[in-house]
């Protein structure tokens, strides 16, 4: 089942005796573990029925003595194992024979959920066809960079916001595919809105720490159009504020922009709309990939993701000796703007 659909049974309180959340992505196993421990009983139950356990606190006996438990003036009874992933003997033989029969003859009066985070269970094993079986089961994955737009997209939808193209572009490009952060972010953008209004880039700017003037797609910019001046005054900006400008997020960023570029040289559509398609159809990007084109043809650009490659390993220690962040990135700069002769750059 999908985190939708589970939610939508528990908001028409459809319950089901186990819940077993796992995967990589915890933002769906915290928002329906979230869900079942604020709304599944009234607050008058949760003083005698409900119980809240952690993985590392207890063993396989510790949860099942306390979901077979009756519950107490109350229909029923929620037991939540969060990080339960850390259950000492939760993946031994003796600890996974108790869950097994426990999950084959579940106490009805009793919600027991597992959250089972960053990790999945051995589908080839027979616990886990007991627990595909016997329980309402969640498998999360991480979200792919090129998958982020479409669910800012579509969680700025459920709130009956609206966002621009742009505004899209720096959330998912600024925060990347960390589900709970991004989500964190949105919902405090729309504190002060109201439905049909429009998320835009400068909402956006003024609310998730990105400097109107001085951040990694003002960078990008100036690097496009060559503006030495403007590229190193953000760039001793970033030296000066590290904490909110890590040089490994802004190599990544870069990264992925020269590798677009590289992808675009190499198509042999390069017509407006076929730029348009491959940036995710993001329209107001394509003069900026086109000027960028024209600056930077297929050799320089294939130079600049040579630069950014050794940039990455310096800021890793691997190369460059005891070089600061702001170092490398100035010394990265430099290089992008000023390319090096192609014979040079052999020898």
């Amino acid at each position: 089942m999908t985190a939708e659909e589970i939610l939508q049974k528990l908001k028409n309180k459809q319950y089901a005796p186990i819940y077993f959340l796992q995967g990589e992505e915890p933002y769906y196993i915290d928002l329906i573990a979230n869900y079942i421990e604020a709304n599944v009983l009234s607050e008058s139950e949760k003083g005698f029925n409900q119980v809240v356990l952690y993985g590392k606190d207890v063993e396989v006996s510790t949860v099942l003595l306390q979901a077979k438990r009756y519950p107490m003036m109350a229909e029923r009874q929620v037991v939540i194992v969060k990080e339960a992933q850390t259950i000492s003997d939760i993946d031994k033989e003796a600890g996974i024979k108790q869950l097994e029969a426990y999950f084959q003859n579940p106490l009805p009066s009793t919600i027991l959920v597992f959250c089972y985070k960053h990790k999945v269970l051995d589908g080839r094993k027979s616990f886990a066809k007991t627990v595909n079986k016997h329980a309402v089961l969640l498998t999360t994955k991480k979200l792919y960079d090129n998958q982020v737009p479409a669910w800012i997209n579509s969680y700025i939808k459920s709130q009956s916001l609206q966002i621009s193209q742009k505004a899209t572009m720096l959330l998912s490009e600024y925060i990347g595919a960390d589900i709970s952060r991004l989500a964190n972010e949105i919902d405090k953008l729309a504190i002060n809105l109201k439905a049909g209004q429009t998320i835009d880039e400068h909402l956006v700017q003024e609310n998730v720490g990105i400097s109107k003037d001085y951040n990694i797609f003002e960078l990008q910019t100036a690097l496009i159009n060559q503006d030495v001046l403007k590229a190193n005054r953000i760039v001793n900006y970033f030296e000066a504020n590290p904490k909110n400008n890590p040089l490994i997020p802004n190599i990544t960023l870069l990264f992925s922009f020269f590798t677009k570029l590289l992808c675009l040289h190499a198509s042999p559509d390069k017509s407006e709309s076929a730029i348009s398609k491959s940036l995710g159809n993001r329209s107001f990007l394509v003069k900026e990939y086109l000027q960028a084109m024209r600056i930077y043809n297929y050799a320089r650009t294939v130079q600049n993701i040579h630069f950014l490659r050794i940039a990455d390993l310096q800021s890793k220690g691997i190369e460059g000796g005891n070089l600061s962040e702001g170092d490398i990135l100035k010394e990265l700069v430099f290089k992008i703007l000023h390319p090096i002769p192609t014979d040079v750059l052999a020898e």
